[in-house]
């Protein structure tokens, strides 16, 4: 198996093609047709589209109610309302303060005994406030339709408040995770 001719023939009709002599025009027949300018400019002609910014207040700040159900042990679950307001400190963390309240039902005890009231009207009452610090854990958008992105967040939060029930405070610790979903801008 000699090929040494071969490899000889291919050397020299590379080296003809790069140096543009007599071989160069045998091995590079394919370049023979004329060749576009190589330093031609692009033409830059665009579309511009478009773009609408999102209306988002940028004073980071949220206010709004909330309502909810609270089940509290041994007098059953009632209605939550509450007031929500928080600061965005950077896209990724916020302070949150919740001021909630409700009134917890009859105790068992009293349904089942017929109606043996344990506590009056007034010591029924809960509420609670509590101040949080949050962490933006998976920000987002949810694509519907096609057309319309809506902001998403997946937060955790942890933080501290007091609670009023039957007549005492108590300390609160809160832990927990969310999900907010912004409807409009």
């Amino acid at each position: 198996m000699e090929t040494w001719h071969k490899r000889a023939l291919l050397g020299v009709a590379l080296y003809g093609s790069m140096a543009g002599g007599l071989w160069g025009g045998i091995a590079s027949c394919s370049y023979a047709q004329e060749q576009p300018d190589l330093w031609q400019v692009i033409n830059a002609d665009l579309e511009r589209r478009e773009i609408q910014r999102a209306a988002i207040d940028s004073e980071n700040f949220e206010l709004g109610p909330y309502v909810g159900i609270l089940s509290i042990q041994d007098f059953q679950s009632d209605v939550l309302y509450g007031f929500r307001a928080a600061w965005h400190i950077t896209e990724d963390f916020f302070f949150e303060g919740n001021y909630g309240s409700s009134q917890g039902d009859l105790t068992s005890y009293g349904k089942l005994s017929g109606g043996v009231l344990l506590f009056e009207d007034g010591e029924r009452d809960y509420s609670f406030y509590d101040v949080n610090l949050g962490w933006n854990a998976l920000p987002g958008q949810i694509f519907v339709l096609d057309e319309y992105a809506l902001k998403s967040d997946f937060y955790f939060i942890g933080g501290a408040g007091s609670t009023d029930s039957l007549g005492e405070n108590f300390f609160t610790v809160t832990i927990g995770a969310g999900y907010r979903l912004l409807l409009s801008d």
